[in-house]
């Protein structure tokens, strides 16, 4: 049985997200969620909610309430890239210099091995 997670419209740019998404992909969830926590990156906060959400949601599909979620199989994790917000900043001689403000869709798919 699969179970699937979206964190929609996060304020941090793909490539960044990526960066991270990479290492956890195809580990147990134990393990992810173990190397998440202890991450320095911005990003890994973000991931873990989402990894989280997505065992909670295989648990709550699950009528077998004697799963292990530690031993949960991350299958698909992927991030798209959402709106980019355009803003302006202040430049020098009364310019502007444009600014990219992007966001993300992190994407989680979990299953339980059956």
């Amino acid at each position: 049985m699969e179970a699937k997670a979206i964190a929609r419209y996060v304020h941090q740019s793909p490539y960044k997200i990526r960066k991270t998404l990479d290492s956890i992909r195809g580990l147990k969830v134990g393990d992810a969620l173990n190397q998440l926590h202890f991450s320095p990156e911005k990003a890994a906060v973000v991931i873990e909610k989402t990894l989280r959400s997505a065992v909670s949601n295989l648990m709550n599909l699950a009528e077998d309430s004697n799963l292990d979620p530690e031993s949960f199989d991350i299958i698909e994790a992927f991030v798209d890239g959402g709106p980019v917000m355009k803003r302006f900043r202040a430049s020098a001689m009364g310019r502007v210099s444009p600014r990219r403000r992007p966001t993300s869709h992190v994407t989680i798919v979990v299953s339980d091995n059956n």
